[in-house]
């Protein structure tokens, strides 16, 4: 098993940033790719980043790129996404999630964390 926790949700104007942290523990965390999601009120989630194990492959929904990063610190089992240039439209409760094979589509994925809420305002 693999838990996830993830952190660095909160409330922030419209331009501004925030950085997630996914935090994993349990079985080794050697191998495994991470993604996060989003899913906003009344709606589907959504992919929005993944990375591989190495961190040399990551691959961005469209309409985060040039404004989210993520990135891995395999030292401390921990996955950020470098959030930027912040709309209102980013706001939803974000999931962190892990999987040796998955890649961009969240039924693939084993394990989920519990998610962090972030609220951009206009």
């Amino acid at each position: 098993q693999v838990q996830l926790v993830e952190s660095g949700g909160g409330l922030v104007q419209a331009g501004g940033s925030l950085r997630l942290s996914c935090a994993a523990s349990g079985r080794s965390f050697s191998g495994y790719r991470m993604a996060w999601f989003r899913q906003a009120p009344g709606k589907e989630r959504e992919f929005v980043a993944a990375i591989t194990w190495s961190g040399f492959n990551t691959v961005y929904t469209n309409s985060v790129k040039g404004r989210f990063t993520v990135s891995r610190d395999n030292a401390k089992n921990t996955v950020y996404l470098q959030m930027n240039s912040l709309k209102p439209e980013d706001t939803a409760v974000y999931y962190c999630a892990a999987d040796q094979t998955a890649w961009r589509i969240g039924e693939d994925y084993d394990y989920w964390g519990q998610g962090t809420q972030v609220t951009v305002s206009s």
